[in-house]
């Protein structure tokens, strides 16, 4: 049964956020927020938890997790981009985007699009999922919480919690952080792709 966290969305409280970064690094998977809606996470290099990810999403390896970054400093570390490209996204972030770009040799292999060889990143503006972040020293793997069959993201901790209480190790109460996932843009194409409309508004990146 997974545990349930209520965290200051303002000041999150450090003894809740040291915790919930100590489930991540012995292999939780967390319900946390975001400022698009609530998502799932665990540790980076995991296998199992990001396996665990796929059974509750009924993912196909076909699917680009996301490394939930808490600044720019570690996009270079895990993605490859020119600087045309960093300057849209650093005018774009922190905020509800979800960025496709190139994998370094950092993001293990299995994160990555098996044919592509690309990963999502974004940066969040939220201060719970930035401060775990920080916690944590690195970023969290993340995939939106939207459920099989539905459309929009789980908005509700407490729904969360009754919904996969067995399937989750921790669900962060953040509060209401919105009902609308982030805007996906493949910025790894010439031109970038919009593959899903979100909370963000893609028109600075030439889409109407």
């Amino acid at each position: 049964m997974s545990q349930f966290f209520q965290i200051h969305p303002d000041n999150p409280q450090k003894r809740l956020i040291s915790q919930a970064a100590d489930i991540v690094r012995k292999g939780g998977v967390i319900a946390y927020p975001t400022d698009s809606a609530y998502a799932l996470g665990c540790h980076l290099g995991d296998k199992a938890a990001m396996e665990k990810i796929r059974r509750i999403r009924r993912l196909d390896d076909k699917h680009n997790f996301t490394l939930m970054c808490r600044d720019l400093s570690e996009l270079s570390v895990y993605a490859k981009v020119d600087n045309q490209t960093f300057r849209a996204i650093k005018n774009h972030t922190p905020g509800p985007y979800t960025f496709i770009l190139q994998a370094t040799g950092e993001v293990p292999r299995r994160l990555q699009h098996p044919k592509r060889k690309t990963i999502g990143l974004r940066i969040p503006q939220n201060n719970i999922a930035l401060e775990l972040m920080a916690e944590l020293g690195e970023p969290l793997m993340s995939v939106s919480l939207i459920l099989p069959g539905d459309e929009l993201p789980l908005l509700d901790p407490y729904d969360i919690r009754e919904t996969l209480e067995h399937e989750l190790d921790l669900v962060i109460d953040g509060g209401f952080c919105g009902m609308e996932a982030t805007t996906v843009i493949d910025l790894s194409e010439d031109p970038p792709v919009l593959l899903r409309r979100g909370v963000g508004d893609p028109v600075p990146f030439g889409f109407d």
